[in-house]
């Protein structure tokens, strides 16, 4: 099996591939190392995947790509994160990393006789709604990344319907774990607590998420890749929500070491709470989260203390 993973050298994207290698697939990826976050953190994202024989990388801007390889699969990974950098002028830049992005794969491969075409779309595209988030909701995002990432999602379904593209959208619950992103909270928390500096905090910190352990979604992805039915969306979340300072107080024990917080007005797009139904995940893909959020807190902040300085 021939796999392509767009935005490879990325967070999620380098799990994958990692995990797609050692289960004996021959994988591509691209990426193009957009400046969001600095290019070494990703050029160690994935090192040890570019010493491996079934792993090609091409370094390429999707949308300056003519022809992309002949695969079985393409793991959509590739996007412009951040909720909250998505308003003003830059929004530009999501319009185009994410659905423009989509919009070129999908017609690339809309007759190229793919099994799947795996896409990772987020929570935000529900926006303020009640609890849990089921995939049957109106969706209301309330930032313009969340619509971005809605748009994709509905061409994703277009390209089903009107081509038989097989297509499954995933939407990530706040994904965290080993090589998380500069910008991410957890990150964020954990390297303010370590360094004895202050966290700051938007709103005042009762707000909930649902976290979904990294390794999490990257079996979600490989399950959806193989029994996931064409035209769906899936919730793949933690299944269970935890309150902002409740997360700093699991940090704060494993760091052994107090935080410092600081409390900041609610920015806009953030949403107050997250909590996914995933029941449709685990009937349709056999799938469910194995690590619970103070688990993971414990293991991210023992891949930390190894792996960052």
């Amino acid at each position: 099996m021939k796999c392509l993973v767009t935005g490879c050298a990325g967070f999620i994207g380098s799990n994958l591939v990692d995990r797609l290698l050692q289960e004996g697939y021959d994988v591509i990826g691209i990426d193009c190392f957009t400046d969001y976050y600095p290019r070494p953190i990703k050029e160690v994202n994935i090192s040890d995947a570019r010493k491996h024989p079934s792993f090609t990388f091409i370094e390429k801007d999707i949308m300056e790509t003519e022809e992309f390889p002949d695969v079985d699969v393409v793991f959509h990974l590739a996007a412009q994160a951040g909720v909250r950098a998505s308003w003003g002028s830059d929004f530009s830049i999501y319009t185009r990393n994410n659905i423009e992005v989509t919009q070129r794969l999908l017609e690339y491969y809309k007759d190229k006789n793919l099994k799947k075409f795996v896409y990772a779309s987020s929570s935000s595209v529900y926006g303020d709604v009640p609890l849990p988030m089921k995939e049957d909701m109106r969706l209301q995002p309330v930032s313009p990344y969340g619509v971005t990432k809605l748009a994709a999602e509905h061409l994703c379904y277009l390209y089903w319907k009107n081509f038989g593209l097989p297509t499954v959208s995933l939407r990530y619950f706040t994904v965290y774990g080993p090589r998380q992103r500069p910008d991410m909270a957890i990150n964020k928390f954990v390297k303010a607590i370590m360094h004895g500096d202050a966290i700051t905090l938007y709103g005042d910190g009762t707000q909930t998420r649902d976290f979904t352990y990294v390794s999490d979604i990257v079996d979600a992805n490989l399950k959806a890749a193989r029994s996931g039915t064409p035209g769906s969306v899936f919730n793949i979340g933690g299944g269970s929500r935890i309150t902002v300072i409740e997360l700093i107080h699991e940090l704060e024990k494993n760091c052994c070491k107090p935080a410092k917080n600081q409390f900041f007005g609610q920015q806009k797009g953030d949403v107050k709470d997250t909590l996914a139904d995933i029941r449709k995940a685990e009937t349709e893909l056999g799938w469910k989260p194995e690590v619970p959020i103070r688990e993971g807190a414990g293991m991210y902040v023992q891949w930390y203390l190894q792996n960052v300085h």
